[in-house]
């Protein structure tokens, strides 16, 4: 499938592998060795940024068209290797097959959307000042440090990588190491589909030692993470320090509301698909499910009864839907999580075991459980796994209060057939996106981005050209001017 030891790519070429730390890569399915990956030192980041910086002038002196004539091509690449990337990611998330190839496709149509949103950029121009006129225009802001983490590497690496280049920067790109394998594909065919040597450099490592080094480089002029709050506390402190701009998508606990005249049945497998998809491991996952008190008792029987039929096993298989947890401390992370709930005095109502017939991989039932109060820990800490925690509401105010009462506040969903409630969620809950009626939809050209401890800035069309480019004024007199003329 692969090398057996996967190393960097810089300035086009794979970096040869003379030694250095070298760490596992596991099939979470298999527990079986996929390859090995070499870390990434300071030297090794500082010849990326070097690259990255000699690549910079051209690509960002290259007109938008021809830009963008590349980026065409790497998504018309990527998306006639798709399954081959998809596969590949398989081997080291355990994301089942089916949602993981519809990722790939996705990770490909990112650099058309972003292509065609720098292709609709303008400047602005003013004449207020009688005999001037003064102009803005946007210009790309150098070298990015562009971090993805595990959970999606191929949808979310892309969104960084497109957003950045697109609008004529370079970058570094840090993959997580527990999954190098697509992305270290994904751009070895963004190379082959035209891409100049320099304007993607891949470094493979440790957040604490790769990451870390990408970040403190006084060649980095600015910021991309997606992952968790912890770590973006962390970056956003060293970007500070160096007067660098962040972006940061983190985590969240992300309220599903459903109201009592909601559609049950298609609110049951939104729910479902909220929490559960992609194996639970998702930013976005709607794991703490509101629901009023008037329909509680027989919307999480059922809800419960479809969790014990969700269908575990082999990623690769295409009846699978939810998969093995990402790597062993995940797993065993997220099971901890039973201990939470039970001193928080949660009622367990399904999950937390082994699923039958698989001694191997890092797979456990999905669970769910009731909690007391919105005050238990379990509503408060993002458990980032197959872990859904329900919460009873009594009036639409009390949902609302309840959506707010977390330190997050990426998205929320709603389930209605009320417009009156609906409305009064979109405009009470202080999240980035509410979905209404809908799971999860990213419309890539929409602001998308979290309140409080969800992150900082917003991706999408305009969002991300104000992160990515400066803007710089400039102001001309149209006849000469008659100056005071000092010391004469």
């Amino acid at each position: 499938m692969v090398d057996n030891i996967v190393t960097s790519l810089i300035d086009g070429s794979p970096v040869a592998n003379d030694g250095g730390h070298l760490i596992p890569v596991i099939n979470p399915a298999t527990e079986e060795l996929v390859c090995h990956l070499r870390e990434a030192d300071a030297q090794e980041v500082s010849t990326a940024i070097k690259s990255a910086r000699a690549a910079f002038p051209a690509w960002a002196g290259m007109s938008t068209d021809k830009r963008n004539d590349i980026l065409y091509a790497i998504c018309d690449t990527l998306t006639a290797h798709a399954d081959e990337l998809a596969d590949l990611e398989v081997a080291t998330t355990g994301l089942p097959i089916n949602g993981v190839k519809f990722l790939a496709r996705r990770a490909a149509s990112n650099f058309r959307a972003f292509a065609e949103v720098s292709s609709t950029l303008s400047g602005e121009s003013y004449s207020q000042a009688e005999n001037y006129v003064t102009y803005v225009t946007r210009e790309p802001k150098g070298v990015g440090a562009m971090i993805a983490p595990w959970n999606a590497p191929l949808a979310l690496a892309s969104m960084r990588v497109a957003t950045c280049i697109a609008f004529g920067n370079t970058c570094l790109l840090k993959p997580s190491e527990h999954t190098p394998l697509s992305i270290f594909r994904m751009v070895e065919l963004m190379h082959e589909a035209g891409l100049p040597k320099g304007v993607v450099n891949l470094v493979n490592g440790r957040g604490h030692v790769t990451g870390e080094a990408m970040i403190r480089h006084d060649g980095i002029d600015m910021i991309g993470f997606t992952g968790g709050s912890e770590t973006g506390r962390r970056i956003m402190a060293t970007a500070g320090a160096n007067l660098k701009p962040a972006i940061l998508e983190l985590g969240g606990k992300s309220a599903a509301i459903v109201c009592a005249d909601a559609d049950l049945d298609q609110a049951l497998d939104g729910a479902l698909l909220g929490i559960y998809s992609n194996n639970g491991q998702q930013c976005l996952a709607g794991s703490r499910i509101l629901v009023q008190r008037s329909v509680a008792d027989k919307f999480i029987a059922d809800f419960v009864a479809r969790a014990k039929t969700i269908r575990i096993g082999d990623p690769m298989s295409t009846r699978t839907e939810i998969g093995p947890l990402a790597f062993a401390a995940h797993r065993d992370r997220v099971l901890s999580f039973l201990d939470v709930a039970e001193s928080d005095g949660a009622e367990l109502l399904t999950g937390g075991g082994r699923p039958d017939g698989l001694d191997k991989g890092y797979y456990i039932d999905p669970i769910a459980v009731l909690a007391p109060t919105n005050a238990a820990r379990i509503c408060q800490e993002e458990v980032f796994g197959p872990f859904a925690t329900f919460v009873i509401f009594d009036e639409i105010e009390d949902a609302i209060r309840i959506a707010n009462d977390s330190a997050f506040g990426l998205v929320a969903y709603v389930w209605t057939g009320s417009v009156a409630n609906a409305m009064r969620c979109s405009r009470g809950i202080r999240a980035g996106t509410i979905w209404i009626n809908t799971p999860m939809m990213r419309e890539l050209r929409a602001p998308f981005g979290g309140f409080r401890e969800s992150g900082i800035g917003r991706d999408g069309a305009r969002s991300s050209a104000d992160f990515f480019t400066e803007m710089k004024t400039t102001s001309i007199p149209i006849e000469p001017l008659n100056l005071n003329r000092l010391g004469i």
